[in-house]
């Protein structure tokens, strides 16, 4: 095993020409030059220098060692700079995995907190749905997921191998046409969904869709569904429409800016809890590290959901 301090002291001694000349030029010893020497010499099986009385030339080894050294040396000055640069927040990269509604309310906010305060790291985001931003976090395809997780759901993803930043509670809301008869709750009152077991719906993403199944079934009625989109603004655009009422996220309803319609507080109460993800060892990078605390943060100042 070639050591860097050995490199640096053989380097120092081809172009001193001696042992005490290399030690000046390091601000060691001579006999620790001679030391560092024959431990490199026994690291690589074979003599690198010549002596002949006062004179000293490299061997054929040593000079191909020698030549090499340089680009080595170089190569882990780079190294130590970037990492340094990197442990400093000066430099670094955060792959960053979140579902719609996160992204378009706490990821801004996070990230642009997190460029003025550390300007050298890069952010890249891609967007998912949990369970599919949690697999790509295990499998290594990103460094943090906004992922979330339904209160009291059957089959509940279990995070236990990941280091859970929790971030808010979202409650659910019923989204209906600003002239439906419950339209009037919404200035402080609260429906029970099953006040909604006749109406169509307008049903979300996949998780939300089952979630929504889940919660009229638990209220004695199945859902009559329409329509089914992942995209925010179209439920809200049906449900303007007339065309009928949807169960959204607080957040997801934040996202957009809902026109025709009215927001409805269910009794009993259905949260889903919003969290950030990461790993074990990922948790230690300064880079995610920050990443983390600005969505913290971020969440913290997010009116009207927790």
């Amino acid at each position: 095993m070639i050591e860097a301090r050995h490199l640096r002291v053989l380097r120092a001694v081809a172009s001193t020409g001696s042992f005490s000349a290399a030690g000046r030029e390091l601000g060691c010893t001579q006999p620790a030059v001679s030391q560092q020497m024959k431990a490199l010499e026994a690291s690589v099986g074979t003599p690198l220098l010549v002596r002949t009385g006062r004179e000293m030339r490299l061997t054929q080894a040593g000079e191909a060692l020698v030549r090499h050294a340089s680009g080595i040396l170089a190569g882990l000055t780079a190294a130590e700079e970037e990492v340094a640069a990197i442990a400093g927040l000066r430099a670094g990269r955060v792959r960053l995995v979140s579902f719609p509604s996160g992204s378009s309310t706490l990821v801004p906010t996070a990230l642009a907190a997190l460029r003025a305060a550390h300007p050298g790291t890069r952010v890249y985001l891609e967007e998912a749905e949990p369970p599919k931003s949690v697999q790509l976090l295990r499998e290594g395809d990103c460094d943090v997921a906004l992922a979330f997780r339904y209160e009291g759901a059957a089959n509940v993803e279990e995070w236990d191998d990941l280091v859970v930043r929790p971030l808010l509670s979202d409650r659910l809301v019923a989204l209906v046409p600003e002239r439906h008869r419950l339209a009037r709750t919404a200035d402080g009152g609260s429906v029970a969904i099953g006040e909604l077991a006749r109406e169509p719906w307008i049903a979300g993403c996949p998780r939300c869709r089952g979630q929504l199944v889940e919660v009229c079934e638990g209220a004695g009625f199945t859902p009559r569904i329409d329509f089914a989109t992942d995209d925010y603004p179209a439920v809200v655009g049906l449900v303007g429409a007339g065309l009928g009422v949807a169960v959204l996220p607080q957040l997801a309803v934040e996202s957009v800016r809902p026109r025709g319609v009215r927001t409805v507080t269910l009794d009993p109460e259905v949260r889903r809890e919003i969290v950030a993800l990461t790993l074990p060892d990922l948790a230690q990078v300064p880079a995610v590290a920050a990443t983390l605390d600005e969505l913290a943060r971020a969440a913290s100042g997010q009116a009207g959901v927790r």
